[in-house]
């Protein structure tokens, strides 16, 4: 068994405690900046909000389905798909000109724009930082084993096939500090405003809730459920429950 690397005072105090500092006092500064950036125009609240209730209100009836008659499911799935007024049901037009508008609006590009620059530019000298100032140092060490896959993502700028790969380069605590801050922030900007870098990868490009889409996705999902009554069939099932409590 290799023996076990002892960290040095400089190291913790010179590259782990600043790295790890400078981490999260650049998320918070990064969000800070983002809603100072962020566009005062804002999609209606009341839309969004009817159309997510809608939806859900539609998923609860699939979810639930099994429940309730066969022809109290028709009606009320007719209440949401129909092709005149349902509640789910989009116009052609509608949808079309919500997608030329969206993509249209110099407003909605400009935000997406200001969104992706604040992600990539701090990620872009933060990296340069660490590379140039903390490459090549052993900062920290995991504390339970794992197999040689993980070598390539915990020791990354260390040549030294010899090192366990239970030890955490610096540029390694760099990505982990990236990727793994979300609890931190959840507890310093609150769980609603904790996004961490993944996520913000994840969104950029998007263009948040889109009613249209969502509500004709939601409108196939219901045409295509097959409605199973499971009611008539109650007693059977408690009875195989209890006689399975009773064994």
């Amino acid at each position: 068994m290799a023996e076990d690397l002892v960290l040095d005072t400089a190291i913790r105090d010179w590259v782990l405690v600043p790295l790890s500092v400078v981490m999260v006092l650049i998320g918070i500064l990064r969000y800070f900046v983002s809603k100072l950036m962020r566009s005062t125009q804002l999609p209606d609240a009341k839309v969004v909000k009817e159309g997510r209730q809608v939806i859900i209100r539609a998923r609860n009836l699939r979810a639930a389905a099994g429940f309730i008659p066969a022809k109290a499911f028709r009606a009320r799935r007719i209440y949401f798909t129909n092709e005149e007024n349902g509640l789910l049901h989009v116009p052609k037009e509608q949808a079309q000109n919500a997608q030329a508008q969206m993509f249209s609006d110099p407003n909605m590009a400009m935000d997406m724009m200001k969104k992706n620059l604040s992600m990539i530019i701090p990620q872009t000298l933060t990296f340069a930082w660490v590379n140039f100032f903390f490459s090549g140092f052993v900062t920290a060490k995991i504390p339970f084993p794992l197999t040689q896959r993980f070598r390539g993502m915990l020791q990354n700028g260390i040549d030294l096939s010899t090192v366990d790969v239970s030890y955490v380069s610096s540029r390694s605590w760099y990505f982990l500090n990236l990727f793994g801050l979300r609890g931190l922030f959840s507890l310093i900007l609150g769980e609603e405003n904790a996004v961490d870098d993944t996520q913000k990868m994840m969104q950029m490009g998007g263009f948040g809730f889109d009613a249209s889409r969502s509500l004709a996705a939601e409108k196939d999902s219901l045409d295509i459920i097959q409605h199973e009554w499971t009611l008539p069939k109650m007693e059977q099932r408690a009875e195989e429950v209890l006689r399975k409590l009773v064994k």
